[in-house]
């Protein structure tokens, strides 16, 4: 029953009892008082004779408290348990119609003050529930989300001595000003809320100067403007802490643990090092992570391992070079790491199995943008790795720093093999750089692995050396402009033709969609 029959039946049928009531009892002043606030009560428990287990308390207490509309008698005491005169009740229910009077006049008033902002907001939210509608009948799809970008890349490298490359055989002429483009379509696609389905759709035109050993960029793909499936795989939990990937087109790097805080310009510098333990193989593979399921942002205990076979030789369906031949491209990746979001240290270990043409001697292992000497290898190849980044809890002068290192081996039998690589680097973040929103990053180490032993060559090793500088300046929430520099010295090992050391300067925009 609504309120206002409340107020109307109530009273009465409390008069229809009221025929025993002395009226010299009845509190006049109470009743003519009963909407006025100096002597009105506030709350229920005013009343000395009313008690939470008296079967009309609630009635009572939302008369008082909500409406205000109800006097009790000089003494404190409210009686309800004797009847009511009919003067009594007619003195309630015009006190309560009264209060209700004054709601309603103020509601008109706000209604009539407000009208034109009520016609626009009813406008609006009538507009928004067509939008809505249309959405729904013309979405993409229920269960995938769509996120896009395009790079530009503008700029040039410069030998440091192209003509003297050139004259002792070496191939130094590609230095000249280019535009190029990137572009990637991901579909995030998940059927339970908790898997994915991860489809790559990529397309560019960089099969150029940022594409070559020397130089290779990032962001940098190989192609000649054909739009293609490049990544496709597929994962999902098992309980609160496994978590099992597989796929036709994957690296192994995307089944750990992100080891590292640092956007690096140079592909060389990704992942804390791009050579000895995560260098590139994509093709078929799967994985299995496990990470502890703590309170979020405490620190966290993660273990993953996982296999790809290369798509160039792993994806062949003969049983000579199939996904576990003894001569496809393998990979085996595992990691331990500890840390939460702040910081974070994993150690590494990776076999890379040597495919072989005809099993003679023409062995290597897939080691990411190594010097040719390192890539040189007869037999698989063992490696560890320690990745590790922390980050200050402002921003400021410190920077998030993140580091790697990794050492190599492998047995050989022939002259001029590597049997031992190394690989390190060091990289700076500075959040909010200079203006909020921005950054720079400066990122400094060898140029991917490089080898330390060489079989039958006591001198050995063949170290290399690169550094590289840059601003994102973040135009709005969706576009980035990226100005970076880059100097790359001996990329090919110190046994290099003399003048290739190679000096990168670029302009990056990038548009997220």
């Amino acid at each position: 029953m609504k309120l206002f029959q409340q107020l109307l039946v109530a009273p009465a049928a409390l008069g229809l009892l009221a025929t025993g009531a002395n009226a010299a009892e009845l509190n006049i002043n109470g009743v003519s008082d009963y909407a006025a606030s100096a002597d009105q009560v506030t709350s229920v428990t005013q009343f000395s004779d009313v008690y939470p287990t008296d079967w009309a308390y609630q009635a009572l207490a939302n008369l008082v408290e909500t409406y205000g509309c109800v006097a009790g008698y000089p003494n404190g005491s409210f009686r309800g348990n004797r009847a009511m005169t009919r003067y009594e009740a007619a003195a309630l229910l015009n006190a309560c119609l009264d209060r209700i009077t004054e709601v309603t006049d103020e509601l008109r008033r706000l209604l009539k003050e407000f009208e034109t902002e009520l016609a626009i907001l009813k406008g609006r939210v009538d507009g928004l529930e067509a939008r809505v509608g249309e959405l729904e009948a013309t979405q993409f799809s229920t269960t995938t989300k769509l996120k896009g970008k395009a790079d530009f890349f503008t700029g040039a490298v410069k030998y440091a001595d192209r003509d003297a490359c050139n004259e002792k055989g070496g191939a130094c002429e590609d230095d000249g000003f280019n535009f190029s483009y990137r572009t990637t379509l991901n579909l995030n696609t998940s059927f339970t809320g908790k898997d994915l389905l991860y489809t790559r759709l990529r397309a560019g035109n960089m099969n150029n100067v940022w594409t070559q050993s020397d130089s290779y960029l990032s962001d940098a793909k190989s192609g000649d403007n054909t739009l293609k499936v490049d990544k496709l795989w597929y994962s999902f939990p098992i309980g609160n802490e496994f978590k099992v990937t597989v796929g036709a087109l994957i690296e192994n790097y995307y089944m750990i643990e992100t080891p590292t805080r640092y956007k690096p310009i140079l592909k060389a510098f990704k992942l804390g090092g791009y050579g000895a333990v995560l260098g590139a193989s994509t093709g078929q593979g799967f994985g299995v992570q496990w990470r502890q399921d703590v309170d979020p942002g405490d620190a966290a205990f993660n273990v993953a391992v996982n296999y790809v076979a290369d798509g160039g030789d792993g994806a062949l369906s003969n049983s000579e070079k199939g996904m576990f031949g003894e001569n496809t491209d393998a990979y085996l990746l595992s990691q331990v790491g500890y840390g939460n979001r702040k910081w974070f240290i994993s150690a590494l270990y990776a076999l890379k199995n040597a495919q072989q043409d005809d099993g003679v001697t023409e062995a290597k292992a897939a080691m990411g943008y190594s010097t040719p000497t390192a890539k040189n290898l007869a037999h698989p190849l063992h490696a560890v790795g320690l990745r590790g980044y922390w980050s200050p809890d402002d921003s400021g002068f410190i920077p998030t720093i993140s580091a790697g290192l990794d050492f190599g081996w492998a047995d050989s039998d022939y002259y001029g093999n590597a049997e031992a690589v190394k690989g390190w680097m060091v990289g700076l973040n500075w959040k909010d750089a200079f203006v909020e929103g921005n950054k720079l990053g400066l990122g400094f180490g060898s140029y991917s692995s490089y080898a330390t032993e060489i079989r039958d060559r006591p001198n050995g090793g063949d170290q290399n050396f690169a550094i590289e500088a840059y601003y994102d300046f973040a135009v709005t929430d969706n576009i980035t402009i990226t100005p970076a520099v880059f100097w790359v010295d001996d990329a090919n090992g110190k046994d290099q033709v003399d003048g290739a050391n190679k000096f990168g300067g670029l302009v990056k925009t990038t548009f997220k969609f």
